[in-house]
């Protein structure tokens, strides 16, 4: 899929939001990617799936025993993912606010994991559940995410292959222009 094409996804759904949001990296910016919205759709969301596992290089395809995501915001697309892949599919959560496995999930040790995500802007939460994995005695040998909000600038630890590149402007909280500060803030994101 072309950046055109994947953005046309997203605007058919009206999953492209304008306005002033504070997102889940508490930054803020006036665009939003709600990938709940473009993810709704099934059909839609394997699409994104299979064309972002083409991303992948073949080497490191190879080599992924098992796919894990955050809960929330990469929920759909891990398992979607699986799916592309062939391989099963978990979740971490973090009830308590640290990732980890729960519902009888368990990486065999050593596993190599391919990270799903979502979007990512700062890469804060890709870096948890990195850390995560580690604890559950697995490896992260890459992550893929629909949305790279840097640009190319996020540093994860690992190899990285987003499906699109966007560069919406973001702000921390003591930089944020006069005209998107006069907008209510709206915080659409998982984190509290």
């Amino acid at each position: 899929m072309t950046d055109e094409e994947v953005l046309a996804e997203f605007r058919s759904c009206d999953a492209l939001l304008e306005g002033h949001f504070k997102l889940s990296s508490g930054r803020h910016s006036g665009h939003y990617l709600q990938c709940a919205r473009v993810l709704m759709n099934a059909e839609r969301a394997g699409n994104l799936a299979r064309a972002l596992a083409q991303k992948i290089p073949r080497e490191i395809r190879n080599k992924v025993d098992v796919v894990i995501s955050p809960a929330m915001g990469g929920l759909i697309i891990g398992h979607e993912m699986g799916r592309a892949l062939g391989k099963d599919a978990m979740f971490l959560e973090r009830p308590e606010g640290t990732f980890h496995l729960r519902r009888g999930f368990a990486i065999e040790p050593g596993a190599r994991v391919l990270m799903v995500e979502d979007v990512v802007t700062t890469g804060l939460s890709s870096r948890e559940a990195i850390e995560a994995v580690g604890r559950e005695g697995g490896e992260v040998i890459a992550e893929v995410a629909l949305v790279d909000r840097s640009a190319g600038e996020v540093d994860l630890g690992v190899p990285f292959f987003p499906l699109i590149d966007i560069s919406f402007p973001s702000y921390a909280e003591d930089e944020v222009p006069d005209e998107l500060a006069a907008i209510p803030v709206t915080k659409p994101g998982s984190r509290s």
